[in-house]
């Protein structure tokens, strides 16, 4: 049974490196959508390059992120964990010397396959690590000092990009490996299951990983790639008949005969379906359209962040007494006000009549949604199997969000040099917020439709305060309970 106490010296170490580790992922998911714009100049690349640096790194992670996990409870938590932070770490200086777009998008690629190792490791160190009582208040810690990082990352983001330049953007991920992996190897005690085998859904993380790509490709590259578009369906068709033929899938299609998970699941693909193409269009509006340097545009859209960490484990509280429709309906329709209250935000938009009534609206739907969203996930299915239902609901996100990037500039219009025309842009902008909004208030038809009040034995989440805006928090499997499979 795992014995360190938070009190302990080799506690702070152990939530030292995770949230050094973790911290690396969550900068990377916030702070790179600011400096798009400069990246685009710098290295003269289209939108869709700009799209591809997003999505090259969300398609690796969505796409691996489960079987990361799984790789850890079987070599070592650690031994993964540290893999990952100095692979991140590597693909992250790719990244900053990168002197084409096309090298850009390679070294993202790679930089995901190291998030998808670190960042459900992360997670995993604690959870094997510390004594049960004291685990539930090292998971806050943890998560609550991520999402600080989070939080900080659009602001320092865009002091990097004005400053020393967006390349530092990336490359102040080397320091904090550095920093990170020998904390690991001196403090972190290796762990991993016992009941773990050999076994890995390889394929099924490769199809699944293909499909996501051929179809993103095909949004992207819209009127040059529909064979690609059929080839991405029939990957995904191949995906599903591998998972539901193997003995240990990565995704266990079984799962989904819970009506309950799996209208969550789909909640969770409108909702960050349209989180992530409102983020990074955003990001871009506030530049190219409205004239804010990148630190500006970073430190505007701080307070949404800065509310889910002040409120979202009240949030999650209030849903515990009155159940998780109300608020997984309420929240969605605030979040489609807000992007609809971005309209607003033009040509030398005023931050405070502007912005910043839309950014606090925001702020205070994703505090609604959010974690009533993922205790409602882990109470969906049995207690066992809800480390890989988080898994499954974290990577479901991922997915709707790289999805989104692809297809909403393609419904929205914008041509290959929208965001170098400050006319262009807004034009297409005000097309695309309505659409955002659109899928989230379908969200909360289904919502309001199909979600039920949990059974009260259910498990809880461990992870109370979140500030990661771009994919719910993740919840580890408890050392002790039946291994979740994958």
């Amino acid at each position: 049974m795992p014995d360190v106490r938070i009190a302990s010296a080799q506690g702070k170490w152990i939530l030292l490196t995770t949230v050094l580790g973790s911290s690396m992922a969550l900068l990377d998911s916030t702070v790179v959508n600011v400096a798009l714009p400069r990246i685009g100049d710098d290295l003269n690349a289209s939108l869709s390059a700009l799209q591809w640096t997003i999505n090259a790194y969300m398609l690796t992670l969505a796409g691996l992120i489960l079987l990361g996990g799984s790789l850890g409870d079987h070599y070592g938590r650690r031994k993964i964990f540290v893999l990952g932070v100095v692979w991140f770490a590597a693909a992250s200086l790719m990244c900053g010397l990168a002197p084409t777009d096309a090298i850009l998008i390679a070294a993202r690629a790679l930089q995901g396959i190291g998030g998808a190792l670190l960042t459900p490791g992360s997670l995993a160190l604690i959870q094997a690590s510390f004594h049960p009582d004291d685990r539930a208040r090292a998971v806050g810690l943890w998560s609550g000092f991520g999402g600080i990082g989070a939080a900080v990352g659009p602001f320092l983001g865009g002091w990097l990009v004005d400053g020393p330049g967006w390349r530092w953007v990336f490359l102040l991920n080397v320091p904090l490996a550095l920093l990170c992996v020998p904390i690991a190897l001196r403090h972190v005690p290796e762990s991993a299951d016992g009941r773990a085998h050999g076994r890995f859904d390889v394929l099924g993380a490769v199809l699944g990983a293909l499909a996501l790509g051929l179809v993103t490709y095909a949004l992207i590259e819209a009127g040059t790639a529909s064979l690609l578009a059929v080839a991405g369906v029939a990957a995904g068709v191949a995906f599903v008949y591998v998972e539901k033929r193997r003995q240990d899938p990565m995704l266990p299609l079984d799962m989904f005969a819970s009506r309950q998970f799996t209208a969550l699941n789909v909640v969770t693909l409108c909702v960050y379906g349209a989180f992530g193409g409102y983020f990074f269009l955003t990001a871009l509006q506030l530049q190219v359209v409205a004239g804010y340097s990148a630190l500006a545009a970073g430190t505007a859209l701080l307070p949404t962040t800065a509310l889910m960490l002040l409120f979202s484990a009240r949030s999650g509280a209030l849903a515990d007494r009155i159940g998780p429709r109300i608020p997984l309906t309420v929240g969605p329709l605030l979040c489609a006000t807000a992007m609809l209250l971005m309209l607003r935000v033009g040509e030398h938009a005023n931050y405070l009549t502007d912005v910043l009534p839309a950014v606090l609206v925001q702020g205070v739907g994703m505090v609604t949604l959010v974690a009533p969203l993922t205790a409602s996930v882990l109470a969906s299915v049995d207690t066992t199997r809800a480390g890989i239902a988080s898994g499954i609901n974290n990577a479901a996100a991922r997915a709707a969000s790289l999805i989104a990037v692809a297809a909403l500039p393609l419904l929205a219009g914008m041509g290959p040099e929208a965001y170098r025309s400050a006319t262009a842009f807004n034009a297409a902008f005000d097309r695309a917020m309505p659409i955002c909004a659109g899928v989230l208030v379908v969200g909360a038809a289904l919502a309001f439709a199909l979600v039920r009040r949990p059974a009260p034995d259910c498990r809880h989440p461990e992870c109370r305060t979140h500030g990661c805006v771009t994919a719910p928090p993740l919840e580890g499997r408890r050392p002790g309970l039946q291994a979740d499979g994958g």
